[in-house]
């Protein structure tokens, strides 16, 4: 039931929240015009920085380039936080720019090493048989407020330095730990991100079974109706012998046996009755329509015409009303967004089960149509975060030289940043298919000149990549 089309949508929604709101794992930058406690700080920051990357196995780019020779713990090897340091770009510029130095360490560096991987809090990391990011940055938060700061050996060494100062070297150490805590809550944010996109795929899918309860609480509805003119002081001949061709609807009764939509009734606890007005507003709107009474006044009614007849008041009555929208709104955050998709996948759903052979098992939807479809929101997500800096210089070189940067939304570079990631890595979808969906999207998502806009980068963007041979598969679209 979830398609492609779906997914995109969430990506592309799930992605501009999360680069718009995520912390960075921010390296500080050097204090300009600073006391001799705080350039001191910035020192020991970047000496701690450094420090680990050495303790991790990967040698750092300073002065001393042959730092101190170490046979490296496997549990240090593998620790996340000191590839992610030596992967940071802002690092890397200091660290090439000789603008650290772990010399003034040196002397102490193996001593330092034997005391922290033989510390019990050490030890009792190692010897856990999966550690998390978690257990990485706690470990080295630990290892440098325990131990490092306490180390007389590590103190009398940073001594050498003219700036020195206790002051100075608590915070140093303190923005050491600040940033490595930066970088967990990045990584939490990213996984946080990945939970919430395929939360929000499961909320699409419960948005089909949901129209699909609403038909049988509008029905409870009338029927409460039907029963409360019955008790009338005084009531008509009319309320003793009502039409009951709405609710005795075989489509009706079939929705309420089946065991998908019980399943989801109960499991989830749901109900439309929750929302003040709506069962009452749809059914006085439906009941008012030409609809009901073609359907109510016709000689006979047949499996098919009463499938037809809620098909017919999905399309018109209950999917454009402004009180299912504020239905939506306030039962989930994706629903407002989901209906026009999901609506019309209910819609033919109903339509299948009409004109189904009498034999025919009536199944609804499963949530995707395959393995492929299931992991495709997820790995279009995680290619797009991973390789965001590089598909965004991509676009910023054509920005620059052919549009005007005033015209730029940020929801427009999250398009385009989505729709390379897919041209790129996945090679079965055809390029044309990727940027017709995701210029679609610019159009209902975006700004109102967002798509020939994206049209023209991604065009221009696409070519460069297969010019450059990075695309690896057929280029064929027509030109802006």
């Amino acid at each position: 039931m979830i398609n492609r089309i779906l997914i995109r949508i969430k990506v592309v929604q799930i992605l501009y929240s999360y680069l718009l709101s995520h912390t960075e794992f921010k390296i500080e930058v050097a204090p300009t015009d600073a006391s001799r406690d705080r350039r001191f700080a910035y020192a020991v920051y970047l000496d701690m920085l450094m420090l680990i990357q050495e303790f991790s196995g990967i040698r750092v780019n300073c002065r001393e380039r042959d730092f101190v020779a170490l046979d490296v713990d496997k549990a240090l090897k593998n620790n996340k936080v000191g590839r992610a340091l030596a992967d940071n770009p802002d690092l890397k510029a200091i660290t090439l720019n000789n603008a650290a130095d772990l010399s003034i360490l040196k002397p102490v560096a193996a001593s330092l090493y034997d005391k922290i991987t033989s510390s019990a809090f050490f030890n009792e990391y190692s010897r856990k048989r999966s550690r998390t990011l978690d257990d990485d940055v706690l470990m080295w938060t630990v290892m440098l407020e325990t131990i490092v700061l306490k180390d007389q050996q590590v103190v009398a060494a940073l001594r050498a330095n003219p700036d020195f100062s206790l002051t100075g070297l608590h915070h140093g150490i303190q923005q050491a730990v600040d940033t490595l805590r930066s970088y967990n809550d990045e990584r939490s944010s990213y996984l946080k991100a990945r939970s919430e996109l395929k939360s929000s795929l499961e909320q699409s899918y419960n948005l089909y079974l949901a129209l699909f309860a609403l038909i049988i609480q509008l029905t409870d509805e009338q029927q409460d109706r039907l029963i409360a003119a019955r008790e009338k002081y005084v009531p008509t001949a009319e309320d003793l012998n009502p039409n009951t061709r709405l609710v005795e609807n075989s489509f009706v009764a079939f929705l309420r046996q089946n065991p998908v939509i019980s399943e989801f009734m109960g499991k989830n606890k749901f109900s439309w009755v929750s929302c003040p007005g709506l069962l009452k507003s749809l059914l006085d709107s439906i009941l008012a329509s030409d609809i009901y009474d073609d359907y109510i006044n016709a000689p006979e009614t047949s499996w098919r015409a009463d499938c037809e007849f809620w098909r017919s008041v999905l399309r018109t009555i209950v999917m454009p009303s402004d009180a299912l929208d504020d239905a939506l709104e306030s039962m989930s955050i994706y629903w407002n967004d989901d209906i026009s998709i999901v609506g019309t996948f209910a819609l033919k759903t109903i339509r299948r089960f009409a004109q189904a052979e009498p034999d025919e098992p009536l199944d609804f939807l499963p949530p995707f149509k395959d393995d492929e479809d299931a992991a495709f929101g997820d790995e279009l997500f995680t290619h797009a975060v991973k390789e965001c800096d590089r598909y965004r210089a991509y676009i910023d070189r054509f920005i620059s030289s052919e549009w005007d940067i005033d015209r730029l939304a940020f929801m427009d570079i999250v398009i385009m940043i989505s729709a390379i990631a897919e041209i790129v890595h996945f090679q079965a979808i055809p390029v044309p298919v990727s940027l017709n969906e995701y210029i679609e999207i610019a159009n209902n998502y975006s700004t109102r000149r967002s798509g020939p806009f994206i049209n023209g980068i991604l065009y221009s963007v696409v070519k460069m990549l297969a010019d450059e041979g990075i695309l690896n598969k057929p280029f064929v679209t027509s030109d802006k």
